[in-house]
Formats: C-alpha cells, structure tokens, sequence
C-alpha cells in the first residue's frame, strides 16, 4: 500500500483480575481491529489481568488464570491476521516480569518485559516485578513450548520491523524504543498504564510526539481504560498513534466504552528520512544494546480504508494559530538573514524590482523591516517599476502604492522602447509573444537593476520563490538572478498568506489596503499584452498548472524521495474535490518534465536563506546532474 502499514491502539473495558472476561473484550477489539483493516494492534498493560492487581499478583491462581486465558485469546483469535501485543504478568527464574505478548493466527512470537520499573508516588511496581534487564535466559516455556522472551527482541515483516516498549520505559532519559529504533525498529508500540492527573495527557502527548520523532518511527500507545481500581487513580484509556513528530491520531478520554483508534503509519517515508540522516545510526550492532534478536512474522494484507489525512498544502500549517506562528517565524529567518549579508558586504541601499505581485511584494517587505533593523533609512530602498507590454493597471498602482506608502524611493522606469530598439538589434518583429519577446522584457529589468545597484553601491534583492525555481519558472539571467534572494526557499502557497500576514501586522490602513489587493492578484509575469480590457491575459497556472499542485509534489518528491505513482496516490485523495485523476497526473508529468530539465537554472542560485524542510539550492539539499534524464520517472 505504498509503504503504508495499518495499525490499531485498542483499550477495553477491563474486570480487576477477570482474566477470561478480560481476554473476551480483547478478543472482540481484535475482531473489531481486524474488520477496518488494521495489520497490527497494541493493547494497555496487564490488560489481561488488569494494572491494578497490587499483591494478587504474586497470586498464584491469577497467574495461572491469566496463562489460561492467553492461550485462549491465542486459540480464539486465530483466524485474525494481524500481529496483536497484549500485556500480562509471567513468572520467570523465580522472578515475576511486567511483559508484553506478541502473538499472530495462533501463534504466540515472542514476549518482552518491562526494563524500567516505576517505584514512586502512586507507582508500585517494584514491590512486585523484576526488570527484564535482569533476565538470564533467552527463552520461555509455556505448555511445553518454548518461546523467546527478552527485551532485544524485535519482529520483522519485509521493511516493517516493530520494537516493543512498556509504559515507564518511554519516561526515562535513553527509552528501550531509542536503541530498538537504532536497530532498525521504525515501528515501537507501547503498553501502558498512565493514569489521568491535571496536565500529564498534555506533557504525555509531546512525550510521545518527541519519542517518534527523535527515532524516525511510528509509534503506537495504548494505555489502560475505564474498569481498573479507582482505589487512588482513574485511568481513562488513551490512545495515540504518532509518525516522526507527529501525531496523527488519539482517542477519546472520558467515556465508559471500549476504544479503538486506527490510522496509517507511512513507513516508506521513515526509511527515507533515516537514509538521508546519515547521523541517525551511528553505533554498531553491539554497542550499548547488544545484539537483537529478529523474530519474523507476516504482515497481513492491506485491506482496509485508507484513513491517513493528506494535507493538499503541506507547507501551509491548517491552524491559525499555527498559521501565525509559522509567518512570523519565516519573516524573521528571511529578514535576518539579509541582515546579516547587507551588514557583511556594508551595504547602505538595495535596489529591488517592484511588480506588484506576490513575490516582489513580500522581498520589499522583507527588505524594509532588515532596513529597519539595521536604522538604515527606508529611503535608501530603492523601488524600481518597470512596465512592459503586458503590465495591468492594477499591479502597476498597487505597485506605486506600495512603494509610497513605505517610505521608499520610487523610480519608474519604463521597459518598453529599451525592448523594441533590442528587438530590433537581434532581427525580432516585436510583436510574436514567444519566449525571445517575454525574455527580454525579464533580462532588461534585471540589467536595470543590476547597473542601479552598481550606481547606488547597493545589493539586488531577488524576488524568485521556491516554486518558480523548481518548475524553471524564470528567465535564466533574468529574474533568475540577484545578489541575494529572500523568497528563495518559500513556496508560492506559502508566499500569499506571508503577504496577507504582514497586512494584518501593519499600522497604516493604507499599506494594509494594498498589501490585500495585492494577495488576491492572479499570478502572473505579466510578459504578454493584456486583453482588451486592460486585465491579466497571462495567467502562470493557465500555463503551467496549479501552484497547489506543483507544491505538493514538490514536498512529497524533495521532502520523502516519493515515487510519482505514490506522489499521484497521495495528490488524488488531498485533491479529490477539485482535481481528476488524470488531471492531477498531467500536471505531475510537467512538473518531474520541468523540474529535471531546468536544473541547469538551480545549479548556479544566488544565495539566500533556507527556511523550511526543503531547499532547492545546490549548496543546501538538492543537488543534480543538469542533464539526468526524467525517463524513469514520468513513466508511471
């Protein structure tokens, strides 16, 4: 399923040391689990005997009840294909151990206990467990079969390999599940028991979120529910399913049902993120851990509902509040980092292209506020428009509005009679609108740019955005080039809503007006004449196709090496209610077309600050041939 494995964090109902009626409401969370299509599923702690058992669990009746009703969840579950991890209490060497069972179509795999013991405030768990740390043997018999038991085991299916850990062990500084992940386990799953006090689900939740990312792995937790003792706790069944940083699904707290909580861990996407981090596993098989044990099993079949959410604007946070935070945090990177170059190079002015579009709009912006940092008078920006045949009145005024508005020195230079005498020069009749027409336009203005920045002992401020770079969507020695480009990393998505945000973080009414007008404007180089009525004939995503698109499969094909069948997968279920599956394919085939052939454009990028998970410059994370072919990739 395109590297998408299946997985389930169930927490039934559970009766203090009912062991049979236990394992039945297991037994039917794993029916349940086993009908949406879950390929793996974790249940609480001592789910089988209960958390809460205190001294019965040196019982020897509870034990023995608790060994009879595995092998009958074992036996009853037999038809179910998923890989199911339940908890229970084992004696072993004369010791009692917290463990973890794995089991499979009635087949137990193996068993893991407990490392870390919590012994403190309301936790108990010394006065009747041992650590498995302290396990001599490798094996355990149960009804005259041995099976492996110990806290090096790990199970492997193809490129799934699961690390088991229990509760406490994820609160401590080095978790079990950092060196099973070090290992190679990229899916942990946790049995736990976590009762509920003011603000822990809060802290338990980043716990987790932090956990999955700092071991590039899914992570599944499932903790114990309504019906242990609330003799001085109340537990209340969490559940959480998490993937590199993020969590991706919880449950309900708070109500008296069994819970059931499923989504997909995209596991391709893990192993591409801990291949391109080559720091992430730096230890020999051997140290600290020892050697692990591979104990195998079968994945079932995909066969569920896909139910992971594609975000169809993967660089755009859906959270306001978020949305906000992640503006001001872009601006700051951008605006720094020309401060930092405008202070090496001693730079007094800078000289920036003013169209009044998206792009040039937030690199003046940008500009102004380093300018301000520095008490540099605005002044000594220069803010140049340069209309040409296919300026609109509206980007022009909102051009000059903004320019005024900010206190900039305005120049005004026409383009046109400079393009007609070079159309001339080169033999061009100045009227077909093919690429010679359009390029000229876009080299004359950065040739005025570059002479005024000479002029003004200043610094040319590129407006390019990550997403006209990837597609070559720039005029190679044009607008392709500057002495520092801010927007360099920043995808057009993004581009409008850093506009809309510095509007609502302006004072004067007036720049906030203009700044609006400017983020509803169709995108557009304007390099073409405009219709009759004087509006936007040349519309960049009538040419090339929805910048929505192109970003994300630019995210998915930069961030995770996605294949284009899966990046084409993904596009059509964020998009499926405003795309077609053939449309989306077409424009993915543009862009893996465009984006190889127009490397040669990203080979020689003028610097300029990264800001984000992707960067399309040669010196940060992209690099390529300028001539590999696209072949193998728009053959899907």
């Amino acid at each position: 399923m395109y590297g998408f494995v299946k997985v389930a964090a169930a927490s039934p109902i559970i009766e203090v040391a009912n062991c049979r009626a236990n394992t039945n409401r297991i037994a039917s969370l794993v029916g349940q689990a086993e009908e949406r299509g879950a390929q793996i599923v974790v249940f609480p702690e001592l789910c089988i005997t209960g958390y809460t058992c205190m001294d019965l669990f040196v019982q020897k009746s509870l034990l023995e009840n608790a060994r009879r009703s595995l092998l009958e969840l074992v036996e009853t579950t037999k038809e179910c294909n998923a890989l199911c991890v339940v908890g229970m209490p084992f004696a072993v060497e004369n010791k009692l151990l917290n463990t973890a069972v794995a089991f499979q179509r009635g087949n137990i795999l193996g068993i893991v206990p407990k490392t870390y013991l919590p012994n403190y405030k309301e936790f108990q768990e010394m006065r009747w467990f041992t650590s498995g740390s302290k396990l001599r043997t490798g094996t355990i018999r149960i009804d005259g079969k041995d099976y492996p038991i110990g806290t090096d085991l790990m199970f492997k299916s193809g490129e799934v390999v699961v690390g088991i850990e229990i509760c406490e062990d994820l609160w401590t500084p080095v978790p079990p599940s950092s060196l099973l992940a070090m290992q190679g386990a990229n899916l942990i799953l946790n049995l736990s028991a976590s009762n509920e006090i003011i603000g822990k689900n809060q802290y338990l939740r980043s716990l987790i979120a932090q956990q999955s990312a700092r071991c590039i792995a899914g992570y599944v937790y499932a903790s114990a529910g309504f019906g242990e003792s609330s003799t001085d706790i109340v537990f209340t069944g969490k559940g959480f399913i998490a993937e590199n940083g993020v969590i991706v699904r919880e449950s309900e707290r708070f109500n008296l049902d069994d819970k059931l909580i499923t989504d997909d861990i995209n596991i391709d996407y893990l192993e591409h993120d801990r291949i391109r981090n080559t720091s992430f596993t730096p230890l020999s098989k051997h140290d600290i851990l020892g050697a692990v044990r591979i104990v195998p099993f079968e994945l079932a079949h995909y066969s569920g509902k896909f139910e992971r959410q594609i975000d169809p604007h993967p660089f755009v946070p859906s959270e306001d509040a978020m949305l906000r935070e992640r503006c001001e945090e872009i601006f700051n990177i951008q605006t720094f980092g020309l401060v930092k170059r405008l202070k090496h190079i001693k730079a007094k002015s800078a000289v920036i292209g003013i169209s009044g579009g998206l792009d040039s709009t937030l690199a003046l912006m940008v500009t102004v506020r380093a300018f301000d940092c520095l008490n540099i008078p605005r002044k000594n920006i220069i803010g140049v428009t340069m209309p040409g045949f296919g300026t609109t009145g509206r980007t022009y005024n909102n051009a000059l509005e903004l320019i005024k508005s900010l206190n900039v020195t305005l120049m005004d230079i026409p383009i046109k009679d400079a393009c007609i005498q070079h159309f001339k020069d080169i033999g061009h009749d100045g009227v077909t609108p093919d690429v010679t027409y359009e390029n000229t336009q876009a080299r004359e203005r950065t040739q005025i740019l570059m002479d005024l920045a000479n002029k003004h002992n200043g610094i040319v401020i590129g407006t390019g955005d990550l997403s006209e770079l990837a597609l070559g969507w720039a005029t190679y020695n044009g607008d392709h080039i500057s002495m520092y480009g801010v927007n360099v990393s920043i995808p057009k998505t993004l581009v409008r809503y850093l506009v809309e945000w510095t509007a609502k973080n302006m004072s004067d009414e007036k720049t906030k007006t203009t700044l609006l007008d400017i983020a509803r404007t169709p995108i557009s180089p304007e390099l073409t004449p405009t219709n009759e009525n004087g509006t936007i004939q040349q519309k960049t995503e009538d040419i090339v196709g929805p910048y929505e698109l192109h970003d994300f499969f630019l995210y998915h094909f930069m961030r995770f090496g996605a294949a284009p069948r899966k990046i084409l997968y993904l596009a059509v279920r964020a998009f499926n209610d405003r795309y077609k599956e053939e449309e989306i394919k077409t424009w993915l085939k543009v862009f893996l077309s465009r984006f190889f052939a127009q490397q040669f454009k990203r080979s020689c990028l003028p610097d300029g600050p990264k800001v984000g998970s992707i960067s399309i410059s040669p010196r940060s994370d992209w690099r390529m041939s300028s001539d590999t072919s696209v072949a193998e990739w728009i053959d899907f």
